[in-house]
């Protein structure tokens, strides 16, 4: 299919993406709402228990790499397809099986390591299917689903978790991999393989590594992941410190930080939405660089907020979680446009690799930072490891300002910038 499909049809298979998005990303935040309670379960340190989170970021990035690799070979719809039927049983073992940091580890990475076909084969599916006028608000509804699934996620997690305990709450949140491979299944049954011709004199190094756009976008995307993978890790566990911090016991304080947290990813999802329309309005670069600027400076101050007003740091939460998720469909949409669709698989794998390989690093040092600024948990000083995460936006930031200034710029948004 392509950008001349009857609409109607494009709302019904996008719409069945994104279900499939919603549930595939149940597991990816699972661990993150659990982990005040895992830490006490398992004996970890901060720093063992940022391992964990990081051996799932390596996993996803070592599955985008071969997967986007293998998509430009033989199409992004089987690689989409088998890689979302795969993640229910990983994601089932993680949840049943995981008893100590090794084991999740292992168990929580092989699960990263065959899903991730679900996220950038489903851009690359998204770029086949709608033209360039299009495409910013479609992008930008798949990566709201991400995000939805992620406050689903915590949610669903902190409520059973309360009840029933961790390896419910895990359970549970596996079980959106197993239904969401059906739906991912059944949207995309009548979807063509596309594999795209590759021409003569325009292979990866010309197209990817001599493409200063394509470069300076893949740049911003790194620092962006750096700075919203490790939010995304360790925030469900600083408003459970917070909340110990008025009184309430563990237990009670990890499920309500997982089930606050999930109203962050809510705004990233309302950010998801209105980004990828505003950046099709106004320009690529001018939204990157608004929400890149508002995260940074969110970044900096959110850590040193722990003892503040409660309703201080949810206020400043929001717009952190707004503006952290705000730019990613516009780095992703804009990537598309400036690589040619014959190299995009392998461009995406490359710059997959690098931003979630970004994450996993400082997953596992946010949590160094906070053994290092704390003699034991729970954690009071969280603003030095905040820190570590806003000098990711920063550099991102100044990516971005000079991709605007480059000529190469106005191959975005049909010239808009």
């Amino acid at each position: 299919m392509d950008g001349s499909a009857p609409r109607g049809r494009d709302g019904a298979w996008l719409t069945g993406l994104c279900v499939s998005r919603v549930l595939t990303a149940l597991v990816f935040t699972s661990y993150a709402a659990a982990l005040p309670v895992l830490q006490r379960e398992w004996e970890m340190s901060a720093t063992a228990a940022g391992a964990v989170a990081s051996a799932f970021q390596i996993g996803y990035a070592a599955s985008l790499l071969g997967l986007n690799l293998l998509a430009d070979r033989v199409g992004a719809r089987p690689v989409f397809l088998w890689s979302s039927l795969a993640g229910g049983p990983a994601a089932m073992a993680f949840a049943l099986l995981s008893n100590g940091p090794v084991s999740a580890a292992c168990l929580y990475g092989l699960t990263a390591l065959v899903i991730g076909g679900n996220y950038t084969p489903g851009l690359i599916l998204i770029a086949d299917r709608f033209p360039s006028a299009r495409r910013g608000r479609a992008t930008g509804f798949f990566l709201a689903a991400t995000s939805m699934g992620f406050a689903a996620s915590l949610f669903l997690t902190g409520a059973v978790l309360v009840r029933w305990g961790w390896r419910a709450a895990l359970i549970a949140a596996s079980l959106g991999p197993v239904i969401g491979g059906v739906v991912a299944a059944w949207t995309v049954r009548d979807t063509p393989t596309r594999v795209h011709p590759r021409a003569a004199g325009q292979g990866f190094v010309v197209e990817v590594v001599r493409n200063p756009a394509a470069l300076l976008l893949m740049a911003a995307y790194v620092c962006h992941s750096w700075e919203l993978l490790g939010m995304w890790a360790w925030t469900p566990a600083f408003l459970s410190a917070a909340l110990m911090r008025q009184g309430i016991d563990l237990r009670r304080a990890t499920g309500g930080g997982a089930q606050l947290s999930a109203l962050f990813h809510l705004t990233g999802f309302i950010a998801s939405l209105s980004a990828g329309y505003l950046s099709d309005r106004y320009g690529r670069t001018t939204v990157i660089i608004a929400m890149l600027g508002v995260s940074t400076l969110c970044s900096f101050a959110f850590g040193w907020l722990v003892s503040a007003p409660f309703w201080l740091l949810l206020a400043v939460g929001l717009v952190y979680g707004f503006s952290a998720v705000g730019d990613s469909p516009v780095l992703s949409v804009g990537f598309t446009e400036v690589v040619k669709p014959h190299v995009l698989g392998s461009a995406l794998a490359l710059r997959s690799l690098l931003g979630f390989g970004a994450g996993a690093a400082v997953q596992a040092a946010f949590g160094a930072v906070l053994d290092a600024t704390n003699p034991a948990p729970p954690y009071a000083v969280w603003g030095w490891a905040y820190g570590l995460l806003g000098m990711g936006g920063a550099a991102g930031l100044a990516a971005t300002i000079w991709l605007r200034r480059r000529p190469e710029s106005r191959r975005l948004a049909n010239g808009l910038r």
